[in-house]
């Protein structure tokens, strides 16, 4: 695997000609560099040579442009003459190789800021980039192969090695870069501040007119807002445990990756496509629903807009275009209903559910057909989001197996089992497990609006929970799916993919299971798909190597890689909260919190040796951890993964106990026995709770008492619920 640097700043020493950089990439001199990661910023210090460097990167809130700001100060007993070099190379577009004949670079004569643009560009017509020093710049290339000479590098860039000046080289057929220069002077113990501003609007006039207003910004104004925002977004649940890896993710990183990356920016380094996954943002918006309700509402609302008239939905889309992909993947409609349901339950809004939004029409696929792009056209025809709702449901109603499972299609969250039931007569456990619940969560919103519809969407989730336990159960545990020809995927007879983990997870989840199977079959999966050392929960096992039956592309993964049987991050965040709900088990709490700690990145981590092997970000979830040598425990695929919020979820709401319905502050706590207990601050609106949770007795057993400001509340032993009203409020729960 590779990162390769697409920008680069460089400092280099008029005098002696050294040259290096702020960052551990291009150039790596012997001391010492630091990264460090804060919500909304980065920062990056390195001395060499006598200079210290401190880059500071961030995005302002409302404005689309890239800030960083070099610190140079000269620790040096002489006075030091320096350039500093902002490079940044073109993209405008799918990727640099194929969009960089297209792009055209100018400089703005009267300011001097670097204008580029890709006018065959399709996607975004008409739109300009930029670059600029502030302002500072004196001088500068938009060649590439100027900058770096012929087969040349970032690590050796032939224009800094020798002492040509940058030639000033804008236009077309180059190969297209950003490189700006200036010049400073330090005296001993002076600093100087060096701005790079990276951006993009929808002409040169607003190009240089925000270039312009950021040339005048004060920077740490700015920073100090976008630090504000994260604050107070990420501050609405803050939590202090006997377990500070578990604190740090809680307090912060997990709800950051979630909104900024997979809600906002749809991209990161593995994936940048920038389109909405149907199933996947609606997942992440259930995790913003405490915090951010409006988010999820408003997702909420562009998901359902993505619905065919027949009830199935784009499986992902381009939000600039509307242009996605129709499938036969079954859960995506079942999310629709899941979602909205537990959005209404945390904040109360059912009125949501009476917006109208409109369907969209478009080919129906054909036969043998798995899939189809294109760009659909709106019907012509709305309904509420209830309607929205209800026909996707009243669709998977339909689409039930011989065995009375639902159909599996052409995938059931698990895309790349894709030929399981690519026939149509492939029946899947895990969608059955699903759609019990959903209907479980959503009957009571439809009892008042359509009594027919829920007396028949009852009858079918009792019809689904008896074949579950009449076909799926295996033993010791459930099967995970059926192939066309009726064969069982995930039972204890299969050489591969033996035990399935969403089978398990989703039997307790649904809440529908027989107790006793459910606790068998979490059994069964921490004794057979966790790997205490080194650190995972695998999705399945064996993994696919060499069985004659045809699964889909996930055997196309080298075996423990990927869905491949390593660990899914997201599957194992649903076995976390399934053993929350486990409640007659004594060690329901020390089970959770073992495994959330076992999938802790900041775990995988503490170690010189252990970052060796992970290889990847600490602070963020990655979406699969390999399984199999010479890759055992390595991480992949960081940051863009919907693992981030459900397992915000498994540790405020599953194992802390805390979350919210409506206007009611709920605590029923799974914590392990060796907790002495936890404090929690929640902030709702004008609500602020200091909370306090004391640990004596059994801790899964629901609460002893409760003090709320001085005055005991009433506790029948489970879960208490406390009115959410304004003002400071202290709460002292015993368990």
């Amino acid at each position: 695997m590779t990162d390769p640097t697409g920008e680069a700043f460089f400092v280099r020493d008029e005098a002696s000609g050294q040259l290096w950089s702020p960052t551990a990439q291009p150039i790596r001199d012997g001391g010492t560099y630091v990264a460090r990661h804060g919500h909304g910023y980065s920062r990056f210090t390195h001395e060499a040579h006598g200079i210290a460097l401190e880059l500071l990167q961030f995005v302002p809130l409302d404005d689309p442009v890239k800030v960083s700001r070099l610190t140079l100060r000269n620790r040096s007993a002489q006075t030091r003459r320096l350039s500093v070099t902002a490079y940044s190379e073109w993209v405008l577009g799918t990727s640099r190789a194929a969009c960089a004949p297209f792009v055209l670079t100018e400089v703005d004569a009267a300011s001097g800021v670097l204008l580029a643009r890709n006018p065959w560009s399709t996607t975004f017509p008409g739109r300009v980039a930029f670059a600029d020093l502030a302002g500072r710049q004196s001088a500068w290339t938009a060649d590439r192969t100027e900058f770096l000479g012929r087969h040349g590098s970032l690590a050796t860039p032939a224009a800094l090695r020798s002492r040509t000046p940058l030639s000033g080289a804008v236009g077309a057929g180059l190969d297209p870069c950003a490189a700006q220069q200036c010049s400073v002077v330090l005296r001993p113990g002076e600093s100087v501040d060096v701005v790079a501003l990276l951006g993009q609007c929808g002409s040169a006039q607003e190009s240089l007119a925000l270039a312009g207003r950021w040339r005048e910004a004060d920077l740490n104004i700015e920073l100090q807002r976008v630090q504000d925002h994260w604050d107070d977004l990420l501050g609405a649940v803050q939590v202090r445990t006997p377990d500070r890896a578990m604190d740090i993710l809680l307090n912060g990183w997990l709800l950051y990756q979630t909104l900024a990356c997979r809600v906002w920016a749809r991209s990161a380094f593995y994936q940048a496509s920038g389109a909405y996954g149907f199933r996947d943002q609606l997942q992440d918006g259930m995790a913003l629903a405490f915090a951010r309700p409006e988010e999820t509402r408003r997702h909420l609302l562009r998901a359902a807009g993505r619905q065919f008239v027949e009830g199935d939905v784009q499986h992902w889309w381009l939000p600039h275009s509307g242009q996605g992909v129709r499938t036969r993947i079954s859960d995506d409609r079942v999310w629709l209903a899941f979602a909205a349901a537990s959005y209404v339950a945390i904040s109360g809004d059912a009125a949501v559910l009476d917006e109208s939004v409109a369907f969209l029409e478009g080919p129906a696929l054909q036969a043998g057909e798995h899939d189809a792009f294109f760009q659909p056209m709106p019907a012509g025809t709305s309904a509420t989001l209830f309607e929205h709702c209800a026909c996707a449901l009243d669709q998977s109603i339909v689409l039930t197996g011989e065995l009375g499972l639902p159909l599996m299609g052409t995938g059931d969250w698990n895309d790349g089992m894709n030929r399981v039931g690519q026939e149509g007569r492939g029946q899947s456990v895990w969608l059955g497990w699903l759609l019990v619940r959903t209907l479980a969560l959503f009957n009571p919103l439809a009892e008042a609006r359509d009594p027919a519809r829920a007396a028949r969407w009852r009858a079918h989730a009792q019809a689904v929970t008896t074949a579950l336990e009449r076909e799926a159960w295996d033993g010791a545990w459930y099967r995970r799916a059926t192939f066309d020809d009726g064969t069982w995927l995930g039972t204890r007879d299969n050489e591969e993919c033996r035990i399935d983990s969403i089978a398990q997870s989703w039997a307790v989840l649904s809440g529908a299971a027989d107790p006793g199977r459910a606790q068998a079959a979490m059994d069964s999966l921490r004794a057979h798909l966790l790997m205490p050392e080194p650190g995972l929960a695998l999705l399945f096992a064996p993994p696919f190597a060499h069985t004659p039956r045809d699964p889909g592309y996930i055997k196309g993964y080298p075996p423990g890689l990927r869905e491949n049987g390593g660990q899914y991050s997201h599957a194992a965040m649903w076995a976390i909260l399934a053993l929350t709900q486990l409640r007659a088990d004594p060690q329901a709490g020390a089970h959770a919190h073992a495994l959330f700690a076992l999938v802790n990145p900041i775990n995988h981590a503490r170690t010189l040796q252990e970052a060796a092997r992970y290889r990847v970000e600490p602070y963020v979830v990655a979406a699969d951890v390999y399984s199999v040598p010479p890759h055992e425990g390595r991480g992949g695929w960081t940051w863009y993964t919907g693992a981030a919020g459900w397992m915000h979820r498994a540790g405020v709401e599953g194992i802390l106990g805390i979350r919210r319905e409506g206007e009611v502050l709920v605590i029923d706590p799974c914590i392990p026995a060796e907790w002495p207990g936890f404090e929690a601050e929640i902030i709702l609106g004008a609500a602020r709770y200091a909370i306090q949770v004391e640990s004596p007795g059994m801790r899964c057993a629901g609460i002893s008492s409760a003090v709320l400001d001085g005055m005991a509340l009433t506790s029948d032993g489970g879960a208490l619920r406390v009115p959410l009203t304004p003002g400071e409020h202290r709460l002292v729960v015993t368990l």
